[in-house]
């Protein structure tokens, strides 16, 4: 088995993927990232964090124009005027993942980190979903929303992560071609979900985890 391994996920809102994610962490007792990489990459650049907290998972305007956004590894220097650009914020926060991912075992969710790791063998793409209902009853336990109000959240949100994730790998974010595995969660559960992505990694590195 690769050592260390990476497990990427990328989530519909309300699937559950970010408390899979945890639950994950839990069971194979490795590091979970999320918003930690921005604080952890507003260190490193020196940026300040409102910055990466207002771009985290959004871009400005759609990304559909002529020009090529997409992640190419390079940071921009600090005396350049895009120094603060959200592609440099990107650029730092692609930096932080791949270290992470080259120095431990660990689970990242979100942030294009299938894309930003694509070269490397020890990494398994995982997307989750479930359907809208499944979804707006999810958000609606946990935030006090009508289920008119859960679904246009779920939409935005979904569309924010569409857009970003389109603007720096040039993919589209629910491709099944992107992946390792695709999964509903409303099949099995949350704790389920983490434990069969869990044995699949297992599969994937010819290991027991």
């Amino acid at each position: 088995m690769c050592d260390p391994y990476v497990i990427t996920i990328a989530r519909g809102y309300g699937s559950g993927g970010r408390t899979i994610g945890k639950l994950l962490s839990e069971q194979l007792g490795i590091p979970f990232y999320d918003r930690d990489l921005i604080y952890m990459a507003s260190e490193d650049s020196g940026i300040n964090l409102d910055l990466f907290s207002k771009a985290d998972e959004k871009v400005k305007k759609p990304p559909f124009d002529l020009v090529d956004h997409t992640y190419k590894g390079k940071l921009i220097p600090p005396e350049s005027s895009d120094f603060v650009s959200d592609e440099n914020l990107f650029n730092y926060q692609a930096k932080i993942i791949r270290e992470q991912a080259q120095k431990e075992s660990c689970i990242i969710v979100g942030r294009c980190a299938d894309y930003v790791l694509r070269d490397l063998e020890n990494v398994v793409d995982v997307f989750v979903w479930a359907p809208m209902e499944d979804c707006i009853r999810n958000v609606m336990a946990l935030e006090p929303l009508s289920e008119r109000e859960a679904e246009k959240k779920i939409r935005r949100i979904d569309k924010h992560r569409s857009d970003y994730y389109r603007y720096y790998t040039g993919r589209t974010w629910d491709d099944y071609r992107n992946y390792s595995l695709c999964i509903d969660s409303s099949r099995m559960g949350f704790q389920k979900t983490a434990e069969y992505i869990r044995a699949f990694v297992g599969v994937r590195f010819g290991t027991t985890l």
